[in-house]
């Protein structure tokens, strides 16, 4: 039976497959993504929990700045993204000799991008809680998190390139280990942190960023020296070492700024709206800021496997059409927007049934837990199109077809969701403002669905 190298070399040769190859060259590659995603959300779990036990207040001083913190880890991601795609396609033209420089140009490009977003934060951190609308009582600790959350951002840079990069092989399964290794990690040093050193709020910033300092060191080691195919070590002896290898060449930055750009903005875009969101939902009080914050953490349980499913169609559907094969990369796109769907669904069903449960993980405040549980069940039942617009917009990014993804994001977030949460959320406080998003929700995967199906999004030629 094959496994995955074999199936990934099959689609990248040209030969024939069968439908149940693959769905199973699907699965290969998205259940250690979905283990990936497990162990990211459950470092928010970890962070949650643990600062939830502090009481109220703390919790809603993350809270407060969790969608800003949202805007510049979208950034990181999107700079990913521009170098991943590339590198996916090269892959499947058989061009690893290529994918290889653009590792390199990618890795310094990437830094001095991080450093730029650090500066950036910086410069806000002391204003921003009281931008937001924030209570005064919870702005330091707010300023305090945010302001550590940036300046460990490089690290989160090279934790996620390298990952693109491993993503982009096909190899999911180290992918998976390293964020597994960082979440054990945040346990550990969040323990220390928060309890041990007794300092709350900013001990989970810190000890996130140090998990994710460590982690970025192992993953490079992996990338650099141990990968298949993006070893620099397979240039030859010495090589790597050349510095002028690592200057972004025009081409590389021009392709990466075409995949990049458009997610750049509609990271702003849609970002923007959760900030948006955030001053909607303020004026609702603590209890309401730290029960949003809490309900949006317990939901990712239920679309982990969707961000899995994305991961995979990403790269099937990159290296699909870097091996010349768009009927194929459809396929793949339909395939895995349907089984992420489908999953979703399922856990969507457990969180209507549970939701209480899931909120008393995060928190003992009675009230929280019951506002909570509320909003996760109106939300279950936008789950299913949420799974679609989730891996239908990772085929649009494998093909390169950002544009017009982030247009669809765009005039969902703002036009349906910000202005039914203006109408809903006045009269009906937080659960007004989550039966916006659900509609919204599915608003957004019915347009996605519609896109996938038609060919449109698979007409973008990029230069290899």
């Amino acid at each position: 039976m094959a496994n995955t190298v074999q199936l990934l070399e099959k689609m990248r040769s040209g030969q024939p497959m069968s439908l149940t190859e693959q769905v199973r060259l699907v699965f290969f590659l998205s259940v250690p993504a979905m283990l990936a995603q497990l162990s990211t959300i459950l470092m928010q779990y970890i962070d949650a929990s643990m600062v939830g036990r502090l009481g109220a207040g703390p919790s809603a001083s993350i809270g407060l700045v969790s969608t800003s913190t949202w805007i510049f880890g979208g950034f990181v991601m999107a700079t990913c993204s521009g170098f991943g795609v590339q590198v996916a396609h090269l892959l499947g033209a058989k061009r690893a000799d290529k994918a290889r420089q653009v590792v390199r140009q990618a890795l310094t490009s990437v830094i001095v991008f991080s450093i730029l977003l650090l500066l950036v934060g910086v410069s806000i951190a002391r204003p921003l809680p009281g931008w937001l609308g924030g209570d005064e009582s919870i702005r330091p600790d707010a300023t305090a998190y945010f302001l550590i959350y940036i300046l460990f951002l490089p690290a989160m840079q090279l934790v996620f390139t390298s990952g693109s990069m491993l993503q982009a092989s096909g190899s999911m399964k180290v992918m998976a280990r390293m964020n597994v290794l960082m979440c054990t990690l945040d346990v550990i040093f969040n323990y220390l942190f928060i309890y041990t050193l007794d300092m709350g709020v900013r001990g989970a910033a810190i000890g996130t960023g140090v998990a994710e300092l460590v982690t970025a060191m192992i993953s490079l080691n992996q990338l650099l020296r141990k990968s298949p195919e993006l070893s620099l070590r397979l240039d030859g002896p010495g090589s790597w070492r050349d510095l002028k290898t690592y200057l972004p060449q025009k081409s590389t930055i021009d392709t990466a700024f075409g995949i990049s750009g458009p997610l750049w903005l509609q990271n702003v875009i849609t970002r923007g709206a959760y900030i948006c969101s955030t001053l909607i939902v303020a004026p609702l009080g603590v209890i309401a800021i730290a029960a949003n914050s809490f309900a949006i953490i317990a939901e990712s349980f239920c679309y982990m496997p969707g961000y899995g499913m994305e991961d995979a169609a990403t790269t099937l559907v990159g290296q699909s059409i870097g091996a010349g094969r768009k009927d194929m990369a459809r396929r793949f796109a339909l395939l895995a927007t349907f089984l992420g769907a489908g999953v979703m669904t399922m856990l969507a069903i457990l969180m209507f049934v549970f939701a209480p449960q899931m909120m008393s993980i995060l928190t003992t405040d009675p009230d929280v837990i019951a506002m909570g549980a509320r909003c996760l069940r109106i939300e279950a039942f936008a789950e299913f199109f949420y799974g679609v617009s989730i891996v239908a917009y990772g085929a649009c990014v494998g093909a390169g077809d950002t544009m017009v993804a982030s247009g669809l994001n765009f005039g969902s977030m703002w036009i349906v969701r910000i202005g039914l949460a203006v109408l809903l959320t006045p009269r009906y406080g937080l659960t007004g403002y989550w039966i916006a998003m659900c509609i919204e929700l599915n608003v957004r995967g019915i347009l996605f669905l519609a896109r996938i199906y038609g060919r449109a999004w698979l007409k973008k030629d990029l230069k290899l």
